[in-house]
């Protein structure tokens, strides 16, 4: 050993001894330290999925190179691991296909100014079938299929403009714009987009959702969509049903995409809010629960209802109460990307940290809070200055640059280890400032998902873990991480600041 840095060890050592010199040693070695009891007797939902849309973008990227396009599709589905054991991917296991309105046919005409939120359609405005109309959507869900995604959702913002009243895609009136003398051919329209799909890639559709945000006017012409009151969604559902009741398909429709979660319960627009109760509870006029076809599930989106924390916690509170008081049924947060929040607004493409943390937490609150079966986010892929992505690309429909995200990473600490079938677990956690806990059961292993939000790394205590453990693995996201594998055993479980990372090990026996 050098002898200037022996003679300056020993010198400090002696200090320390005279207690000359303590603090700045004796609190780096220090960690805030969280205990966490995790409860086996305390199962809560089962979980389903972990998804993403493949609006608007889709329709264009498919269309990219081969190299391109397969390392959009590798980050959102992959499931395999580098040589160093890092994921390639967040391996989402649902997708949700736009079932577009026909807006892209018509151009100009559709009264939507951009071109990337016009939507496709298999249905000619002629009233022909063209099959091959879809070519970058269908990529994409071959390319899912081929990564291992098996369950997929066809989802519809607005009626073909064949079936609406004012021959567009959205609104003139802020009023339902779907002509309902021509519900059944909208129907069939549905069944039909079913079956080409099926043909194409051999993937029937798991789901159909035939609203989106119903609350919205949609009268805007920024993209397809149209408004619906409650009783027209149960005209327009049980129309749907029995044309579904005709054919082979075992697709299910799902229901109803709410614009926002208090919309399922108590938001003060009685006639399109209720909606848990009102499709879901048998002495309701709207009720649909009896209906073969129906999955017993009910879907909202978590926008403007992030904060204050306060009432993020209450909103999700009484979304779980309201859907437990219905016999079986699951909640699905459909959709959700920073439109706005007191503490994050929407404009801005962001790769970095500060909405990987601030996505990070809304999930852990929306499953652990309103006990969502399902977290879907939004765009898969987005050219915007905006939060809206999980991939982002050029804005080109012939080819260009593909960037990842920490949020794409930090939703994947999710996604990627919480397999279908897992139990949610209820926990205690000893300090939750700024720290985000969640754990979830599949046979004998524990997934642990914890977000640390704050500025300190933390060592993290869990009683639940079997002891004695050398080898629980550890997935960490963060500045200079994304899903970075390491390994730690039961007892030395430490979290960086500003990080989601996943711990996997054995429960206690």
């Amino acid at each position: 050993m050098n002898l200037f840095f022996q003679r300056k060890i020993t010198g400090y050592a002696f200090c320390i001894l005279l207690g000359l010199i303590t603090p700045i040693f004796v609190q780096a070695q220090h960690k805030r330290i969280i205990k966490v009891k995790v409860n086996f007797n305390e199962p809560a939902q089962v979980i389903e999925s972990f998804g993403a849309s493949d609006a608007w973008t889709c329709q264009f990227a498919g269309l990219w190179p081969d190299a391109e396009k397969n390392k959009m599709a590798d980050l959102l589905f992959s499931k395999k691991l580098d040589e160093a054991g890092t994921p390639l991917g967040i391996g989402l296991n649902f997708w949700r296909f736009a079932i577009g309105g026909g807006s892209t046919e018509q151009g100009k005409e559709s009264g939507i100014r951009d071109e990337w939120r016009r939507q496709l359609s298999f249905l000619s405005l002629n009233g022909t079938y063209n099959e091959d109309a879809m070519p970058g959507q269908i990529w994409f869900m071959d390319a899912a299929k081929k990564r291992g995604v098996s369950n997929f959702l066809g989802f519809v913002n607005s009626p073909h403009v064949n079936f609406t009243l004012n021959q567009k895609a959205f609104s003139s009136d802020g009023l339902c714009n779907l002509d309902f003398k021509k519900v059944d051919a909208f129907s069939a329209d549905l069944v039909n987009t079913i079956k080409i799909i099926k043909k194409k890639t051999g993937i029937e559709l798991a789901y159909v959702s035939p609203v989106n945000e119903p609350q919205w006017k949609w009268n805007e012409g920024k993209q397809e969509g149209t408004p619906y009151t409650n009783e027209e969604i149960t005209r327009l559902v049980k129309n749907l049903s029995g044309t579904l009741n005709k054919t082979q398909l075992k697709t299910k429709i799902q229901i109803v995409d709410a614009g926002q979660l208090n919309y399922l319960t108590d938001h003060q627009d009685t006639a399109k809010s209720r909606q848990i109760a009102y499709f879901f509870n048998p002495n309701s006029k709207g009720y649909l629960g009896d209906l073969n076809n129906l999955d017993n599930s009910i879907s909202g989106h978590s926008y403007f209802t992030t904060s204050p924390e306060f009432k993020a916690i209450q909103i999700r509170k009484k979304v779980k109460d309201e859907v437990g008081k219905q016999n079986g049924l699951r909640f699905w947060m459909s959709e959700y990307c920073v439109l706005g929040d007191s503490t994050l607004k929407g404009e801005g493409r962001d790769l970095g940290m500060t909405t990987a943390l601030f996505i990070a937490k809304l999930i852990h609150h929306d499953l652990t809070y309103a006990n969502a079966t399902s977290w879907q986010w939004w765009l898969a892929v987005s050219t915007g200055n905006y939060k809206d992505g999980l991939v982002y690309i050029d804005k080109s429909k012939t080819g260009g640059k593909v960037y990842d995200s920490k949020l794409l990473w930090a939703f994947g600490n999710y996604s990627r280890f919480i397999p279908v079938g897992s139990v949610r677990l209820n926990t205690q956690v000893s300090d939750e400032k700024d720290f985000y806990l969640s754990s979830y059961l599949k046979n004998n292993e524990l997934i642990t998902v914890a977000v640390n939000n704050s500025d300190e790394p933390i060592h993290l205590e869990i009683a639940g873990l079997a002891k004695n453990q050398k080898k629980i693995v550890v997935y960490t996201t963060s500045e200079s991480a994304n899903l970075t594998r390491s390994f730690t055993t039961s007892d030395a479980i430490n979290l960086s600041a500003k990080s989601v990372t996943t711990i996997i090990g054995n429960k206690e026996r």
